[in-house]
């Protein structure tokens, strides 16, 4: 997930939030999601039934509002005219590891 976080910051010109925590909780959230259910379903949210979601495909990362608005729920791909964009368009594997850990 670190590769394709990485890999779609530079497609969309998109950046990391400027409290990097917020990407890497993201991010293992995202990884924790696509080995239990398949897919990168968004962290961010609360679904009923996930199995679902996942089919459906809506919430799947990059999700729908994503792709077509550039308008990330959970704020792991910021374009530069929002208020908690940061400079970063990239993140480590070691990154998200630490990171996540401590925001626990």
């Amino acid at each position: 997930m670190t590769a394709f976080t990485n890999s779609y910051l530079k497609n969309t010109n998109t950046t990391l939030c400027s409290e990097k925590s917020i990407a890497a909780v993201v991010i293992k959230g995202l990884a924790e999601h696509k080995v239990d259910l398949g897919a990168p379903l968004c962290p961010c949210r609360f679904y009923d039934d996930k199995e679902k979601e996942v089919k459906d495909g809506y919430w799947n990362c990059p999700c729908v509002p994503m792709r077509e608005e550039k308008v990330c729920h959970c704020m792991l791909f910021l374009t530069e005219d929002n208020a908690f964009a940061g400079d970063c368009k990239t993140i480590t594997v070691d990154e998200v590891i630490e990171l996540s850990e401590k925001s626990k």
